[in-house]
This record gives C-alpha cells, structure tokens and sequence, in this order.
C-alpha cells in the first residue's frame, strides 16, 4: 500500500501509513502534513509506476493496481480526481467522473433523480450574482416554503457550509455562509421524517448491485446532522443499525437506493440519505465516496449485513479492477 496524502496546498506527498496519524479528535481534524516529498504521477496512460522525489533525488514506488481515493468534497469526490486517473490510465475504486461530479452538485443530483421519478425535496438553485442583486426578492420566494428550510452550498460535501433557517430573520446570514463555499446554493424544503440511509455496492462485471440493511440517525440536542456530528463525534447524534424498519419498508429503501445509484451511473459505492415520511421516502442525497472513519455508518451498515471491514475494502478493489479490465 502506497499512502498518498493531499496537503492544504495542494501538493501530492507520500503521506504516513500509521493510522494513528489520523485519529480523529474531538474538534480537530487530521491534516496531512508537507514532509517535502512529491509524489510523479505516470508519464504516460502506458505506463503505472509512480515516482516520488525529495532530498534531491527521485525513487521509483513502483506499480499502481488500483487507487481508492478516500476524499471528500471538491477535487476529491467531484470528478477531478477521477478524470486526472482516467488521464494516466489507472483502475481506481469508486464512481467516474460523470456520477461523481453529479453526485457532488445537490442541484443536478435533485434534477436527474426527480427525472428518474424519485421523490426528492422541493428546493430552488440561487446564484451568488442574483443574491447580491435582490436579495429581497429571493427572500420573498424563499418564504413561499414553510419554515423550517435549509440552506446549502450547492457542491461542498460534508455538511459544510449548511444551515437551517427557522425563522426568517436567520435567512440572509444563513445564505451568506453557504455562498462562502459555493456560488451556487440551494433553499431546500425542510422534510419532517426519520433519517434513514442505505449503503450500495457494484456488482462483478454482469451482476447486479446490491443494497444494506438501513442505518437510522436519531437527532437529539441538536439542529441536524452537521459536520461536527458526522466526523468528530459531537453529542446529540445517535447512529442505529441495524434500523428499525418493516420488511416492506426495508425492501422499497433498498429498491430505491439502487434505483438512485444507476440513474447516476453510479459505480463502486454509494451511501444513499432519506427521509421516510407518513407518505414514504423522499430522497435527501447520495454520497459516492461516503465516509470511512470509525463512526461512519456506511461500512457499518455492510457490517451489519455480513460484511466485515476487510472483505469490504477487498471487495471495492476487486470490483473496481474487474470493471477496469473490461474497458
């Protein structure tokens, strides 16, 4: 295994392989640090060998298989990276560049699901010009929703950026902080429902993919499910699975979730959000590169359903390579 890290600029470095480098610690996230090296992607889409340099001198690492690019939010899970895989040639675990970079803009996810007839979320796409030219007026259709409505950057991951108006007096901070992060930002109708999510995976070459059991989050104490929550283990979150759900209702969210990932064109994985309502499940978002820290539900959701964690990571790389050999 090759570990390659991303530092704050930019740079590709041959990152630490002790996973104790990133232990996740409440309020502060791992960074990977510049140690100086740089990592020489291939020369060509011919070749697989990856060079590093540093001290003044450039060592061969060797060969790639395959690369699992474990990123979150903009050029880690929004097509960039892929496509600059795609460039050099390499097998790489997860969605393409097309389903990645879908998956990534809320406003383009909302619009080929709703195409595909799953129910998502009403919502309306503001531009940062035209916030800054009316925003009175944009108020003035946002409050058309009943409150309470979230506002969200249009292609930031992991909760960053979000926040949910319950009052209108909080709308234009609210819209000031999600354009902090995107020049595109929703105003999304608050859904009142259990939030439930499902973890999908490829099949080999001609088989199908394949749908978890449910994992539940249970808010309590808190606005919603926010960054905080979801990666520094902040209180007022309670993370079930397997969920409490009928058979029926079990068999309709795997139904859709698979239906969500294919209308995408989805490849590898994907972690697929609802809400299940008095009326049935609205969709709320799908993640193609999902988290995979201790507290994540969708390696847990696979684990729950007979998974284990190393038969899952094994499993992702053999998909992706067979799908790989049959381009």
């Amino acid at each position: 295994m090759l570990p390659i890290g991303i530092t704050k600029d930019g740079a590709f470095t041959l990152a630490s392989a002790n996973p104790d480098d990133y232990v996740l610690r409440p309020g502060q996230l791992p960074e990977v640090e510049d140690n100086g090296t740089r990592i020489i992607w291939p020369e060509s889409a011919g070749s697989s060998e990856l060079w590093v340099s540093g001290d003044g001198a450039d060592r061969s690492l060797g060969n790639v298989d395959v690369v699992f690019p474990i990123l979150h939010g903009p050029f880690g899970e929004d097509g960039t990276i892929q496509g600059m895989l795609e460039l050099f040639g390499l097998p790489y675990v997860g969605s393409g560049v097309l389903a990645s970079s879908l998956g990534m803009d809320k406003h383009f996810t909302k619009t080929v699901l709703q195409a595909a007839g799953i129910e998502v979320a009403p919502w309306r796409t503001i531009k940062r010009y035209d916030w800054h030219k009316r925003p009175q007026a944009i108020r003035a259709m946002a409050e058309q929703m009943p409150l309470p409505v979230f506002i969200k950057p249009a292609r930031a991951g992991s909760s960053v950026g979000v926040g949910k108006v319950s009052n209108w007096d909080q709308f234009a901070a609210a819209m000031d902080t999600a354009f902090l992060e995107d020049d595109h930002v929703l105003i999304e109708a608050g859904i009142l429902g259990r939030e439930v999510e499902c973890a999908v995976l490829q099949g080999m070459p001609g088989q199908p993919a394949r749908a978890s059991v449910a994992g539940e989050i249970v808010v309590s104490g808190r606005e919603f499910y926010d960054f905080e929550a979801k990666y520094l283990g902040a209180d007022g979150i309670d993370l079930v699975c397997p969920a409490a759900l009928s058979a029926d209702e079990l068999s309709e969210l795997q139904r859709l979730s698979i239906r969500a990932f294919e209308a995408i064109d989805g490849a590898g994985l994907a972690r697929v959000d609802f809400f299940l309502t008095e009326n049935g499940f609205v969709l709320n978002e799908i993640n193609t590169m999902p988290g995979f820290t201790p507290i994540s539900m969708f390696p847990r959701c696979w684990q729950e359903t007979g998974l284990s964690y190393p038969e899952l990571i094994d499993e992702l790389i053999q998909v992706a390579l067979a799908h790989h050999a049959e381009d």
